[in-house]
């Protein structure tokens, strides 16, 4: 199995002199030292940059994911059957995954993302994740033709949805719109991009790779969700999440924009679904949360992060497949996973929609709306030199507006913004 898992798509052999890192370890220099990475030191989280100097960006986000995937690969060797010990990812690989999970977010966060799928609907879509894929895979310059080159196993554990797109019906009514609230992007892998998905999942057997690769359809939408992922991807996601509804909640309660009345009126509900012995522990963490003083925000914290971690296991999520790496899964106990989605709900209904920040995104969606359709109307004029090579080099129509989404979706907050400046004056 590890041979298999640690092959990287160039075949290239890693001979350089006295070099004795794992190829994890690789991965996650490949990773730490690529500029798709330093640009996420610009790149909203929540709150745009240059709002504050004190919240998370998507880089220190992408930090503190790392450390809590370490955490919870740990608390997974504690507890996990000794059989399974040697199917844990290595704390680098588990990093390497954190790390490079947000590359492909393009600027303004999800409201960038929403306003360059609308864009490239009629040619296959845009979704941070999917983009992620195509950074460590095609775009970063790494090496000539395989971005970061990273190992398959590393690639498999960034798939968090490892299907491709479905194709996108092209709905009518709606050439430019002001408001972009039901374009939200279909979670998948770019068609553009199935080579690189069939080599990820090339050692799964046709049974496990149908499995795996299962779909749900949603409804009152045309899109579809994929049902599984990897092992290394459900830490990863876990991690990801838990930076999410803890991290950016206490970047909300230190910047004022969280009131412990609201904390209040919008977790009684849920929380008294909790028992007894937790809704104690949780009310007394708000009470710390809402503390004048830092040292006692900063311990419950830490015991929430704690405790999500702490609870931690893994599960057959696919009990019929032959590869390991997608039969187990990692997930967090009943109870501290309702805890974790009630603080993600809090911070999606009391921060990201409080109508200063969707304001903020409102403005940054349609700015991108405009770039893109500057460059596309005279790419050979306003792109950048190397850009409209790759342009000129794309095989059609399709493959050259992937050229322009991708130079977009590059861009920092602070780049769009001076761009935007340039080529309009306001």
């Amino acid at each position: 199995m590890t041979e298999k898992w640690q092959a990287r798509r160039s075949d290239a052999p890693d001979n350089r002199p006295r070099d004795h890192r794992t190829p994890w370890q690789r991965d996650r220099a490949r990773v730490l030292h690529s500029a798709a990475f330093r640009r996420l030191q610009s790149k909203t989280q929540i709150l745009g940059i240059g709002q504050n100097d004190f919240y998370r960006t998507r880089l220190t986000h992408s930090l503190e994911a790392a450390q809590i995937g370490t955490g919870l690969v740990n608390q997974l060797r504690l507890n996990c059957p000794p059989a399974l010990q040697g199917l844990l990812p290595d704390d680098s690989l588990m990093e390497a995954l954190c790390l490079a999970h947000d590359l492909g977010h393009p600027p303004f966060g999800h409201g960038g993302e929403t306003a360059l799928n609308f864009k490239m609907l009629p040619y296959g879509g845009f979704e941070g994740n999917g983009q992620t894929l195509r950074i460590v895979a095609k775009l970063e310059p790494y090496t000539e033709f395989h971005g970061m080159d990273l190992t398959r196993r590393t690639l498999l554990g960034l798939l968090k949805y490892p299907v491709l797109q479905p194709e996108i019906p092209l709905l009518p009514g709606v050439d430019n719109p002001l408001s972009l609230a039901d374009w939200k992007p279909a979670k998948a892998i770019f068609a553009a991009d199935s080579d690189i998905l069939d080599w990820v999942l090339a050692p799964l057997s046709a049974a496990d790779r149908q499995s795996f690769q299962q779909v749900q359809q949603l409804t009152q939408s045309p899109w579809q969700k994929s049902c599984h992922k990897s092992l290394d991807a459900s830490i990863m996601e876990l991690a990801d999440d838990i930076a999410y509804g803890v991290h950016d909640l206490e970047d909300a309660i230190v910047l004022g924009n969280l009131r412990y009345q609201q904390w209040q009126d919008f977790t009684a509900t849920p929380f008294a679904q909790l028992e007894q012995t937790y809704q104690r522990q949780l009310a007394e963490l708000a009470t710390k949360l809402f503390s004048p003083k830092h040292h006692l925000r900063k311990d419950a914290i830490g015991s929430l992060v704690n405790q999500l971690i702490t609870s931690v296991s893994l599960y057959q999520s696919l009990p019929t497949c032959e590869e390991p790496l997608i039969r187990y899964n990692a997930r967090l106990a009943d109870a501290e996973q309702h805890m974790l989605q009630t603080l993600k709900n809090l911070v999606y209904r009391c921060v990201i929609q409080l109508p200063e920040i969707q304001q903020s995104r409102f403005r940054c969606q349609n700015m991108l709306l405009k770039l893109f359709d500057a460059f596309s109307s005279d790419p050979q004029r306003l792109l950048p030199l190397n850009t409209q090579a790759r342009w000129q080099a794309a095989v059609d129509n399709t493959a050259k507006q992937r050229v322009i989404c991708d130079y977009l979706s590059g861009m920092t907050d602070d780049y769009a913004e001076r761009m935007h400046q340039t080529l309009f004056g306001n």
